[in-house]
């Protein structure tokens, strides 16, 4: 009954707020503080906002502003970031350190605007400092507009799902150690769902995440990958899934029995209460095609028909594909489509004025007098976009440019990259990265395509590829080099996925498109933290249009003081 009472709060709150009035504002509090958890048999105090692992979720409609006030009861500055929001003319709030913001200092607050346009679905908000986002993180679940609704039939009851890393250690320890050293990163101990990492480790049966159906009934889950590090494969024993949205915007059904997600990723699932009454394993193991280091374990949680049944012995587990199986991968990620019918209508742009070819790599950079162990040579583990890895300037890039302080950055990030080769083949070119501040600089409007290329380089494999500030389309990818007079005839222009965050695949390479109409400073990185922190980042300055409308709103009268200046 417990089940059933918590799943009924749940689905009024969510209609609660699903009937409020287009165009709301809401106010929320996040306090960001050292909170005591208890899991694997050991106890450890970590960062959490409002005590809680995960953190509050942020319930709004389409079209609503948001409100956080952001209070840092930690003992060291923070940020965080909206993400898949896209914060129309408003990089103030974006959160990204160092790049639109220094960090909220310990004992300060600062209120951050969060500006819902055209997401509708599922996104989430995490830390944007170091590797803070393990423990600081959230959903944020966006409602159709009065009036409109879901364009499928709505669910019974809805549940957010959020896949975690789990470390014993503290996690800004395994970072700073890391960084120290120029060495590989130590790997999480367990992945969690909702906070918990399951029956199959110890000292976790009894806190196993169950979440209680009814039997004929569809549910929406709203799966979200918050890990640090790893791809997931995710599927509930027995039972079938659609997929039906993902970044914050509708796809056309996907029928399957698991799904793959990336770090960075969201994805609405329905599933139906449709087999015996019974408890099923809902699971998700990692997916990894490289030589990398990954935390090979597999995480639980219970789906748990209403009713007097008791637990089978053992409980069933759903079939995944193995770690290393990129058939089913790519075969999951290649399905996407959007809508694009008359209720939810696309633009994929078609007269492109700005091209980008950007590697994607993992390098090396020299460390004087061999100092650094992230190889047997004495060189420090790196990563970079065009052979560029990112350095994170002392004031953020977002103030800097504001005042026209050009000390802080360089505009000059190459296009294109510095050396053509056969990027995913037998590797003959260094593998050593250049190290700066570049950004790129783009006119209001351009209409861009951006090919990333994987590289052989380094340890090869596939990359979450996040946009700040922007959805954009995938609307092409494929294995090996591109080929830019033929691989655009094979382009999906009809109906690509809208995202903000695609799998770029190991040694293959994907077409994006946007317009560049909202001006700011936005981060572009992969989004395992490992290689953000290694500089497999860039800045995009999005100049000012000729009009109010089309420039940045004006610098809110505080932005937390970054700590040089």
């Amino acid at each position: 009954m417990g089940l059933m009472y918590r799943f009924l709060g749940f689905t009024f709150l969510g209609c609660l707020l699903f009937c409020k009035a287009e165009g709301a504002i809401r106010h929320y509090d996040f306090v960001v503080k050292e909170s005591n958890f208890s899991r694997l048999c050991s106890s450890k105090s970590m960062l959490t906002v409002n005590d809680s692992f995960p953190g509050p979720e942020i319930h709004a409609q389409k079209g609503d502003t948001v409100f956080v006030n952001v209070r840092n009861q930690g003992t060291y500055g923070i940020t965080i970031h909206w993400h898949g929001v896209k914060m129309p003319r408003n990089p103030w709030s974006d959160g990204p350190e160092y790049v639109t913001q220094c960090p909220i200092p310990a004992g300060t607050n600062f209120t951050q605007e969060i500006n819902f346009s055209t997401e509708e679905g599922t996104l989430w908000w995490h830390a944007h400092s170091d590797w803070s986002r393990a423990t600081v993180h959230g959903a944020i679940i966006v409602y159709p507009a009065n009036g409109t609704s879901y364009p499928y039939p709505k669910p019974y009851g809805e549940q957010t799902i959020v896949l975690a890393s789990w470390y014993k250690a503290d996690v800004m320890e395994v970072y700073e150690e890391a960084v120290a050293s120029g060495a590989e990163f130590n790997t999480s101990d367990a992945f969690t769902i909702n906070g918990q990492p399951g029956a199959l480790f110890d000292c976790s049966t009894g806190t196993t995440f169950r979440l209680a159906v009814k039997k004929g009934e569809t549910y929406l889950l709203r799966i979200i990958n918050a890990i640090l590090n790893e791809e997931l494969f995710f599927g509930i024993a027995q039972h079938n899934l659609t997929v039906v949205g993902t970044d914050g915007f509708y796809t056309k059904p996907i029928y399957t029995e698991y799904i793959m997600i990336t770090p960075g990723q969201t994805m609405d699932v329905l599933v139906t209460a449709n087999q015996p009454a019974s408890y099923y394993y809902m699971a998700a193991s990692p997916f990894s095609n490289s030589e990398a280091p990954f935390d090979n374990a597999t995480t639980t949680a219970i789906l748990q028909y209403m009713g007097n049944q008791s637990a089978p012995s053992p409980i069933p587990l759903p079939t995944l594909p193995g770690t290393n199986d990129s058939t089913a991968a790519s075969n999951f990620t290649t399905k996407f489509r959007s809508l694009a019918n008359s209720a939810h209508p696309i633009s994929v742009p078609k007269n492109i004025t700005k091209h980008i070819l950007m590697t994607v790599s993992v390098n090396l950079i020299f460390c004087p007098n061999d100092s650094c162990s992230g190889t047997t040579d004495g060189d420090r583990l790196a990563a970079s976009l065009n052979n560029q890895s990112f350095v994170f300037p002392e004031t953020d890039i977002l103030e800097a440019y504001t005042r026209n302080n050009f000390s802080e950055f360089t505009t000059d990030f190459p296009l294109e990259p510095p050396i053509y080769f056969n990027f995913t083949g037998d590797v003959n070119v260094t593998v050593y990265a250049g190290q700066g501040t570049k950004v790129i600089e783009l006119e209001y409007g351009e209409v861009v395509e951006l090919v990333y290329q994987g590289t052989n380089l380094g340890n090869a494999q596939n990359h979450p590829m996040h946009l700040h500030g922007f959805s954009f389309f995938l609307v092409g990818t494929g294995l090996g080099n591109f080929n830019n007079q033929t691989d655009p005839d094979n382009y999906n222009l009809i109906d690509p996925p809208e995202v903000n965050t695609i799998q770029l695949p190991k040694n293959g390479w994907s077409a994006i498109r946007f317009v560049a109409d909202n001006p700011g400073v936005w981060f572009l990185h992969c989004h395992y933290e490992r290689h953000t922190t290694w500089g497999m980042a860039v800045a995009i300055i999005v100049k000012n249009g000729g009009t109010t409308n089309t420039s940045m709103r004006p610098r809110p009268a505080y932005m937390p003081p970054c700590p040089n200046s």
